[in-house]
C-alpha cells in the first residue's frame, strides 16, 4: 500500500500547496503582512444596477409582443433541474484549462510564475499516476503466480481391541489415517485451507485386505464443497497397510499434458493452454513455417505432419485440433504405510509439494485500482482552487473597469451605456432604437406627417366601428 499512499499524498500535497498560494500569494508593492482577496464584489461599476422599461411614444398603446416571440416562461421543477443539469455540466467543465492564470495576471503578480510551476509539476504527477495505473491494470489481466512450497504431513494411530469395551467399536482393533498440510512461510492474513490446493484426493488402500468395493476413498472438488485443513480415513485392522495416495492438484488456469510427441516437441510437459499456443507460435516463428503469400496458413514440417496429420493447415485451427492432444495432468502419487507397530505411532512422513498460489502484489494493485483514499479531499482543494481562479479573474475585471475609468470618465461611461443599451435590447426583444425615440430631432423626419396622419385615421376608424356597435345594440 506504499505505492498507494504515496501517490495520494503527492497528489494532496501538490493541491495544497496550490490551493495556499492562490489564497496567501502576496501582491507586488503590499505589506508584508498583507494578502491577496480571497472574493471580489460583483463586476460592474458602484451604485444601483441599470433598469428600466424600454421607452414607449407618448399617445401609442403600449406595445403587446407577439405570442410567437415571447419566451415560454419554465415551471420550477424544470428551473430546478435545469439549475442541477448546468452545475453537473459546469463541473464537468473544469479541467486543467481553467487553473491558468490568464497572461495579464501572471504580468502583474510576478510570483504568480509559481503556481504556474506547481501546475506543470502536478500534470506531469497525474500523467504518471495514469500511467502507472493503465500498467497495473494490464499486469492484473494476466496470471500473477508465484511457486511455494506445500508441507504435506501423514500419520497415523493405532487403537488395539478391547474385550472389557462396552461398545463394538472399542472391541474391535482399528487404525486411522490423518493426511494434512499448510503453506510454508505464508505471509497472508488469511490462512489457506489444506483443501483448497487440490481438485481431488483418492487413498487407495490394500486390495485384499478390504476388497473391492472398500478399497478406495475418495474426495472430489464440487461447488458447494467446504474447504478443511485435513482428511482422515478410520478402518478396522490390525495389521499393517500399504497405501497409496492420488493427489490431483486444482491449477488456476486449467493446466493440461502434452502429448508425448508435442512433449517433446516443445520441450514442455504441463502447462496452461495458453501458454502452450504461445510455444506452438514461437516453435512457428523459428523453423519459419509461416506462408509467405498467404500468412493466414502454416506449412507443416515432418514433426507437425506427424502430429497434426496434414501437410498445410490454419493457425486459427491449432486450438481445435489441440483439443485431443491434451490430457488431465498427472497426479501426485505417493505411497505410504500404515503401520500398527506401538514404536511407529508418532512418526509422521513429510513431503513438499510445489504450488502456484496467488502474488501478493495482486491483492495489494487491485486494492490501489479500487482505493478512494484522499479522493474526497483532493476534490475538496480542486473545487477551491478554481473558486479562487475564478474571484481572481472577477477581480482582474473589476481592476480593468477602475483603471479605464479613471483614465477617460466620460468617454468610458458613454461606451459602457452604449453596451448596457444593446444588451437590454436584445434581453427585452426591443423593436427600434428607444434612445434615438426619446429625443425630439427623431421627429422631425419627413415621415413624422404621415405617420401622425396613420395614426390619427386608425383612430377615427376604432371609435367609428365601437359607435356603430353601440347604435346597433340599441336597435335591437
Amino acid at each position: 500500500m506504499a505505492t498507494e499512499e504515496t501517490a495520494g499524498g503527492a497528489r494532496k500535497a501538490t493541491k495544497s500547496k496550490l490551493f495556499e498560494f492562490l489564497v496567501h500569494g502576496v501582491r507586488p508593492g503590499m505589506p508584508s503582512g498583507a494578502r491577496m482577496p480571497h472574493q471580489g464584489a460583483p463586476m460592474g461599476p458602484p451604485g444601483p444596477p441599470y433598469s428600466g422599461s424600454p421607452t414607449v411614444r407618448p399617445g401609442l398603446p403600449t406595445p403587446v409582443m407577439e405570442p410567437s416571440r415571447k419566451r415560454p416562461a419554465p415551471s420550477q421543477q424544470n428551473q430546478q433541474q435545469q439549475n442541477v443539469q448546468n452545475r453537473a455540466r459546469n463541473a464537468k467543465r473544469r479541467k486543467m484549462a481553467d487553473k491558468i492564470l490568464p497572461q495579464r495576471i501572471r504580468e502583474l503578480v510576478p510570483e504568480s510564475q509559481a503556481y504556474m510551476d506547481l501546475l506543470a509539476f502536478e500534470r506531469k504527477l497525474d500523467q504518471t499516476i495514469m500511467r502507472k495505473r493503465v500498467d497495473i491494470q494490464e499486469a492484473l489481466k494476466r496470471p500473477m503466480k508465484q511457486k511455494r512450497k506445500l508441507r504435506l504431513y501423514i500419520s497415523n494411530t493405532f487403537n488395539p481391541a478391547k474385550p472389557d469395551a462396552d461398545d463394538s467399536d472399542g472391541s474391535i482393533a482399528s487404525w486411522e489415517l490423518r493426511v494434512e498440510g499448510k503453506l510454508l512461510d505464508d505471509p497472508g492474513k488469511l490462512k489457506r485451507k489444506f483443501s483448497s490446493f487440490f481438485k481431488s484426493l483418492v487413498i487407495e488402500l490394500d486390495k485384499d485386505l478390504y476388497g473391492p468395493d472398500n478399497h478406495l476413498v475418495e474426495w472430489h472438488r464440487t461447488p458447494t464443497t467446504q474447504e478443511t485443513d485435513g482428511f482422515q480415513v478410520k478402518r478396522p485392522g490390525d495389521v499393517s497397510v500399504r497405501c497409496t495416495l492420488l493427489l490431483m492438484l486444482d491449477y488456476q488456469p486449467p493446466q493440461f499434458k502434452l502429448d508425448p510427441r508435442l512433449a517433446r516437441l516443445l520441450g514442455i510437459h504441463t502447462q496452461t493452454r495458453s501458454c502452450i499456443i504461445q510455444a506452438l507460435w514461437q516453435y512457428v516463428k523459428t523453423n519459419k513455417l509461416q506462408d509467405s503469400h498467404d500468412k493466414e496458413y502454416i506449412n507443416c514440417d515432418k514433426y507437425f505432419q506427424q502430429i497434426f496429420d496434414c501437410p498445410r493447415l490454419k493457425f486459427s485451427e491449432i486450438p481445435q485440433r489441440l483439443t485431443n492432444l491434451l490430457l488431465p495432468p498427472d497426479p501426485i502419487v505417493i505411497n505410504h504405510v500404515i503401520s500398527v507397530d506401538p514404536n511407529d505411532q508418532k512418526k509422521t512422513a513429510c513431503y513438499d509439494i510445489d504450488v502456484e498460489v496467488e502474488d501478493p502484489l495482486k491483492s495489494q494493485m487491485s486494492s490501489f485500482l479500487l482505493s478512494t483514499a484522499n479522493q474526497q479531499e483532493i476534490a475538496s482543494l480542486d473545487n477551491k482552487i478554481h473558486e479562487t481562479i475564478e474571484s481572481i479573474n472577477q477581480l482582474k475585471i473589476q481592476r480593468d473597469f477602475m483603471l479605464s475609468f479613471s483614465r477617460d470618465p466620460k468617454g468610458y461611461i458613454q461606451d459602457w451605456l452604449k453596451s448596457q443599451s444593446r444588451d437590454l435590447k436584445l434581453m427585452t426583444d426591443v423593436v427600434g432604437n428607444p434612445e434615438e425615440e426619446r429625443r425630439a430631432e427623431f421627429y422631425h423626419e419627413p415621415w413624422s406627417q404621415e405617420a401622425v396622419s396613420r395614426y390619427f385615421y386608425c383612430k377615427i376608424q376604432q371609435r367609428r366601428q365601437e359607435l356603430e356597435q353601440a347604435l346597433a345594440v340599441r336597435n335591437t
